[in-house]
């Protein structure tokens, strides 16, 4: 809360001068200073004056940029406490850098890429910490978690190459997984699980992941789920990344929950994939302003201790001045030229500095421009991340400064074009072996192939590397999964309560979905690991009832008293609260969603998110997250409410979801329905919550996640059929069975699927007292699902086994043919039709979605009851069985 006595910095302009007198003698004092000593010292004064404000807590504008110089200074690095072998840390950086080199080199003579640059221009941002910092999971069973960049992937299986977890095959089987033994081209939990925990490479959701999974740890800690107190979250990132708007979407959110059990390093090798980040400006400062803008604790690690020197010789700020205005594209320029161009270039700029170069070797220069940065230093690293772990009350972000490419040689370093270059040559990896002082022999370079290196197992490289994993909680990264019992099923009553129907009462299925929660919710034995997630609006899916009961999450409680305390929904925010009610965020609330899915394996915890949203606001904005959720193995319930292109009435067409079921069948994680009843989405949630959290039944994945559809138009809900679970679950079933009106009556099928199902039930009444047709209606609960069962069967044929398509089975002695219809566009029903016997056609609600009723959306994109009558007659008359002028003449009938 804000504090009444503290002036806050709005309010400054706006007070009345007490003294006047007196603030006119500071304005002049600084105008003095200025005049006699310049307005360079006259801004040193002012920016150390605002440093010493803000230590002392007084309420001021943020001081929002620094000198681009190191937060912490070399002087200062020994109160850190620096604790290794610097000497045999390096020895192993130096195999490992050789080694993720090789790797990738060797690999490209088939052709499958890779990238050598990243890792080289970050090891020591990831040694420093595997030998020091991330803690492993043989203590707690959590450990840290890591957000690998991903293009630094080949550093990281060198690494484990190192210590024994993989093999030289392993590495020769880089990207190159079809035989089985292979390695995945990036982090890839679902390729391979025992090592990577977090997909990072689609550059923007590891940031934003990583600040959400240290949130969830707070809540799986403050709602005594399980105290992860002791994790600490690290995400390593590039410095063009952060162009990405999920990279900086929740800074404030961090910085707002305070989540110092979190860190951002950030290598800023000033280069994006194809050039400079900021080739006319400085990403460093842009960045260190954005993130303690957002209220963030940021520690810059620039320049190594050959800068020291420099520094000192800097009695005038000309060389700190200098830094701050060279362009980022500068620097990299530089980084390619010789003594010569930096004398003239940066040290020519200014009398101060001319002399101070004077004073420099040709030598001393080249170490400091080309070599010496905060990022290369294992001290340097070292210091910044003990600050970035001390320091308590924000989230830490680190501003490494490197050189891309660095020890790959002249022929890398800095250049535009390293993203995309992908080995060596043998000239090359000597230089780079003489660099690094490997005892690589030239003959070991046979047939022109560069050689993996290896000290040995019982070397002291290894010993000391596997000593100090062993003193952080073993190996790292690591993914574990933890032997869990099944969860125990909820009362089959839960589920039985929606098998009567709703009677005369019409009740929607997003209202019939949220009931079923609320009861789940209440179990004893499980009813607290539901984790449900709302991007604001939870009143519109009708999920104000538990916020009373369950509590809105916030770390700071409820501060305030509520304007609808009076009332029985009131707004309750608690520190233990169960529902993520995260604001107008669907990228946050995927990753909320992440995080919780995937507690089984990170904590070994089981958590149950349901994350509910508008369907057409889901996939279409987040549908790369939801493939990082299948990547990351996540398990959980999406549900997309008010779903439907024609259901939601008068929004239009940004609320029109015709397509997210179409998004959904592209991810081979998402087992994707569309209930048209209550009791349809009380089976499939049963089902659901047996294959992700109980007994999985043979050849089952549990590593899935369920998306429903659920609307919000109210309908009566009828009571279930028997014996129809199955058909529910694998994704059709016959609902209701055509009366014919007489014998020789011709026949056809109506597949339909949520809301649909209504019109195809009023299209069945009215052709059979109509027109003379018999028609049975049939629910298609998951026509993806029937797809896959479908190309299922298809891959078994190739292995020589026979096996019948579901679909086929359950239509094969359906007579006449086939129309589906659904309030999607015609891609949803059509994903079926190549494995469908009889005629197939399909209606669907195709194109823009448009503001009107219901009634009139529906004749517009021709799928309501009379429209499904017109194409039925249509397919009948195609094939002889009712006359063609019965088409024209119900056209004319219902005015279409």
């Amino acid at each position: 809360m804000t504090d009444p006595t503290r002036i806050q910095p709005s309010e400054l302009d706006q007070l009345p001068d007490r003294d006047p007198e007196e603030t006119a003698e500071w304005q002049a004092s600084l105008d003095a200073v200025a005049k006699a000593a310049g307005p360079h010292r006259a801004a040193y004064l002012m920016r150390r004056t605002l440093e010493r404000a803000e230590g002392a807590g007084l309420a001021l504008p943020k001081l929002l940029e620094t000198d681009y110089v190191n937060t912490i200074p070399t002087a200062s690095e020994a109160g850190y406490g620096f604790d290794g072998d610097e000497e045999m840390e390096a020895r192993i950086t130096a195999w490992n850098r050789w080694n993720a080199a090789a790797m990738v080199s060797r690999g490209s003579k088939y052709g499958v890429g890779g990238h050598i640059a990243t890792f080289a221009s970050a090891a020591w941002l990831y040694e420093t910490g595997f030998n020091h910092f991330f803690r492993g999971k043989e203590q707690d069973g959590s450990g840290d978690q890591l957000y690998i960049q991903g293009h630094a992937s080949p550093g990281i299986y060198a690494r484990a190459f190192l210590d024994g977890r993989l093999s030289e095959q392993h590495l020769d089987n880089f990207r190159q997984e079809a035989g089985g033994n292979g390695l995945p081209s990036y982090p890839h939990p679902r390729r391979l699980p025992w090592l990577w925990e977090f997909p990072t490479v689609s550059m923007g959701l590891g940031p934003l992941s990583a600040i959400y999974q240290a949130r969830f740890n707070r809540y799986l800690t403050n709602r005594n789920i399980k105290d992860v107190s002791n994790s600490h979250v690290w995400a390593f990132l590039g410095d063009g990344e952060m162009d990405e708007p999920e990279s900086t979407a929740a800074l404030a959110l961090a910085a707002r929950e305070e989540l110092d059990n979190l860190t951002f390093v950030i290598n800023c090798n000033l280069q994006r994939l194809d050039g400079p980040v900021r080739a006319n400006f400085k990403i460093v400062q842009e960045l260190e302003a954005q993130f303690r803008g957002a209220g963030w604790n940021v520690v810059k690690s620039l320049w190594g201790t050959a800068w020291d020197e420099l520094f000192q010789l800097d009695t005038t700020g000309a060389l700190v001045r200098r830094l701050r205005e060279v362009p980022d594209a500068q620097i990299q320029t530089y980084q390619t030229r010789d003594a010569a161009y930096i004398r003239e270039d940066f040290f020519g700029k200014d009398p101060a500095l001319a002399e101070m170069g004077r004073l420099l070797s040709d030598d001393k220069i080249i170490e400091c421009f080309q070599y010496s940065r905060g990022g290369h230093e294992p001290r340097k690293v070292f210091a910044a991340y003990k600050a970035a772990l001390s320091h308590k009350g924000a989230p830490t972000v680190i501003l490494a400064q490197t050189v891309k490419g660095f020890t790959l040689g002249k022929g890398f370093e800095s250049k535009n074009a390293n993203h995309q270059m992908k080995k060596l040559s043998v000239d090359e990896f000597k230089g780079m072996r003489d660099l690094l002082g490997l005892p690589i022999s030239d003959s070991d370079f046979t047939d022109g192939q560069v050689p993996y290196g290896h000290p040995g197992a019982d070397s002291p490289e290894v010993r000391y590397l596997q000593e100090r994993r062993a003193a952080l909680g073993g190996p790292a990264p690591a993914r574990r999964m933890h032997a869990l019992d099944p969860l125990p099923a909820p009362a089959d009553k839960t589920f039985a309560a929606f098998d009567k129907g709703s009677g005369s009462q019409s009740v929607a299925t997003t209202m019939a979905f949220v009931r079923l929660m609320k009861d789940l919710i209440r179990d004893k034995q499980t009813g607290k690991r539901w984790v449900p997630i709302v991007p604001d609006e939870a009143r519109t899916f009708g999920m104000e009832s538990l916020f009373p009961s369950l509590g809105i999450y916030s770390p700071k409680g409820q501060t305030y008293e509520p304007v609808d305390r009076d009332q029985l929904m009131y707004y309750r925010e608690a520190k233990d609260g169960q529902i993520l009610n995260e604001g107008i965020t669907e990228a946050g609330s995927m990753a909320d969603f992440i995080a919780a899915s995937t507690a089984y394996s990170t904590h070994g915890e089981q958590m149950i998110p349901f994350y509910i949203f508008y369907s057409m606001f889901g996939w279409q904005r987040t549908a790369d997250q939801m493939w990082q959720l299948g990547d990351q193995l996540g398990r959980g319930f999406l549900v997309g409410a008010t779903a439907g292109r024609t259901t939601l009435t008068g929004e239009g067409l940004q609320h029109a979801d015709g397509h997210s079921p179409v998004i959904a069948a592209t991810n081979p994680a998402a087992l994707t329905y569309d209930p048209a009843f209550a009791y349809e989405v009380a089976v499939i949630v049963k089902d659901g919550l047996r294959r992700m959290y109980g007994e999985t039944a043979p050849g089952e994945d549990p590593n899935v996640f369920y998306y429903l559809t659920v609307y919000n138009e109210p309908m009566p809900q009828p009571a279930k059929p028997e014996g129809v679970d199955e058909g529910i679950v694998k994704g059709l079933y016959r609902f209701k069975e055509g009366t014919a009106p007489a014998a020789d009556a011709p026949r056809l099928q109506l597949l339909s699927s949520g809301t649909a199902i209504h019109w195809a039930l009023k299209a069945q009444d009215m052709l059979a007292a109509d027109w003379g047709v018999t028609a049975d209606v049939w629910s298609a609960t998951s026509w993806s699902e029937l797809r896959r069962d479908a190309l299922e069967a298809d891959a078994a044929l190739l292995r020589g086994e026979e096996r019948v398509p579901y679909v086929r089975q359950a239509l094969a002695d359906a007579q006449g043919p086939v129309l589906a219809v659904t309030d999607y566009m015609r891609q949803v029903p059509d994903q079926i039709a190549q494995w469908v016997e009889q005629d197939y056609s399909s209606l669907g609600a195709d194109g823009f979605g448009l503001s009107d009723t219901r009634e009139a959306a529906r004749r517009h994109f021709g799928v309501d009851a009379e429209s499904v009558v017109v194409a039925a007659l249509a397919q009948l008359a195609k094939r002889g069985e009712v006359p063609a002028s019965l088409v024209k003449d119900a056209r004319e009938r219902y005015g279409l």
